[in-house]
């Protein structure tokens, strides 16, 4: 009987390996080929990798010009920065899909609050309306997006 030899799995072995090294929960490793543009995952995973870093950074990018989406160059500056993060494929196209559908249940309503506004001030009077809107929507925080980083 002759002896089974040992695999050595050192670090400098697996990076020597011309395959993936992403493991899933329960340990099974990708058998995808390394893609040139990553040290150490296919092109699968080193997207999914890219699009999970990018995410931190999309959500300033997406603000509209005012800082609210209330008005039509709002949604037209958002759309219009959704598709270049879209063509550059730095965001994924479900969450794309997802943007731009709230984007088009939002772009309609914002000349109906506009015409609601201009009415209920005629009616309250300004000052009354302000001071209305003001109990309505408090003044809100920033959002703080998560880091990766620890």
């Amino acid at each position: 009987m002759s002896a089974q030899p040992q695999v050595n799995t050192s670090v400098s072995v697996v990076a020597d390996s011309p395959h993936c090294t992403f493991r899933t929960s329960d340990n099974r490793k990708c058998t995808m080929l390394r893609h040139a543009s990553h040290p150490s995952l296919c092109l699968f995973h080193a997207r999914k990798e890219r699009l999970l870093l990018e995410s931190t950074r999309i959500g300033p990018e997406l603000a509209s010009l005012s800082g609210e989406f209330r008005t039509h160059a709002d949604v037209n500056h958002a759309l219009t920065k959704l598709w270049e993060l879209l063509a550059h494929d730095r965001i994924s196209r479900k969450r794309a899909a997802t943007f731009a559908y709230i984007a088009a249940l939002l772009y309609p309503t914002i000349e109906r609050v506009r015409v609601e506004s201009n009415m209920a001030s005629r009616n309250l009077g300004f000052d009354a309306w302000k001071e209305a809107l003001a109990r309505s929507f408090p003044p809100r925080k920033p959002i703080q997006s998560p880091s990766l980083e620890k």
